[in-house]
């Protein structure tokens, strides 16, 4: 399983930032695979209401979203938002990410899209305010309900904490540890014990990027999914996108790795072969299965079409055997 976390304040080592390291490290403690994205330390420029999400489903605009963000996003099995109150709500540089995940509003309302994962991923938020106000969190909690629905994740709580304001207050509270490592447990317990399924092509541009497509949307809450090549394309094809797209199944921001770096993610319980040859991996105790489907690549969107089904189905039949 893969947590990625979101940490929206400016200040080094703030309060905020204890709270996500803790459930960062409960996570990582549960074999997750973490990642933290330090907000204020990237390249995000705030939305400029182009409306080409709306339109094209894309936003034009070339920035560290672009360019990492946004397929972090997508990856994420549970999404963690850390932030202190400002002026009842998140930090600037926090709500202009949450402002850029338009996108994801624009394709999955607009363009009727569903990511292949939107069934599992799940959300919390952590928050930490100096005042003691009743509505103190409000804002907070309207944002991350809305922004969790974005970036289709269910909204699975919360932690806020009030009078919170000098540094290092985080860790002289007497519960808040263990609060944040009980609600990490709670969060990944849907994840913990899947099977690890990875499934292996020549350019992890269609073949395997659909079938780990469709094994997470028919057992996401069963299958903990990678991918990956011998030969990796630069991009995902964009013919798989089209006919990926006619199933309403949105394969936008999905990048190609090896077969090494997909391994990296975990040991498999089953390899499926795709095409990867010689290069595809022995790894002891695994399942190994091997699919004869033809290579896509450069060919017409009928063929494309004929490949997407027949995965699919194999996909299914592999699911069955397993359950």
């Amino acid at each position: 399983m893969f947590v990625l976390g979101l940490q929206g304040s400016p200040r080094k080592k703030g309060n905020s930032s204890y709270l996500l390291s803790e459930f960062m490290a409960e996570a990582q403690s549960l074999g997750a695979q973490t990642h933290v994205v330090e907000v204020d330390k990237q390249n995000i420029q705030p939305c400029k209401e182009y409306i080409v999400c709306e339109k094209k489903g894309f936003c034009p605009i070339d920035d560290d979203m672009k360019h990492e963000i946004y397929a972090l996003l997508r990856r994420a099995d549970v999404i963690v938002v850390a932030s202190p109150v400002f002026f009842f709500n998140v930090t600037a540089q926090l709500k202009a990410l949450i402002d850029r995940c338009q996108t994801f509003w624009a394709r999955k309302y607009k363009f009727k899209l569903k990511d292949p994962n939107s069934k599992y991923r799940r959300g919390f938020m952590l928050a930490v305010g100096a005042s003691r106000g009743k509505s103190l969190f409000d804002g907070i909690h309207l944002t991350a309900k809305y922004f969790f629905d974005a970036v289709e994740a269910s909204y699975d709580g919360s932690l806020t904490y009030r009078g919170i304001e000098s540094a290092g207050a985080m860790q002289k509270h007497p519960s808040a540890k263990q609060e944040v490592r009980e609600a990490a447990r709670k969060v990944l317990q849907p994840f913990v014990g899947r099977k690890k399924i990875l499934f292996a092509c020549r350019e992890n541009a269609c073949r395997s990027q659909m079938a780990a497509a469709f094994a997470q949307v028919h057992a996401g809450d069963m299958l903990e999914v990678y991918c990956g090549g011998s030969a990796p394309a630069d991009q995902v094809n964009p013919v798989m996108l089209e006919a990926m797209h006619e199933k309403l199944i949105d394969m936008a921001f999905r990048n190609t790795q090896t077969i090494e770096a997909a391994l990296a993610e975990g040991q498999p319980d089953i390899i499926v072969n795709m095409g990867c040859g010689e290069a595809c991996p022995l790894v002891p105790g695994a399942a190994r299965y091997d699919w004869d489907l033809p290579d896509p690549a450069g060919k017409s969107l009928d063929f494309m079409r004929d490949v997407r089904d027949r995965t699919e189905q194999r996909v299914l039949e592999l699911i069955d055997t397993l359950t």
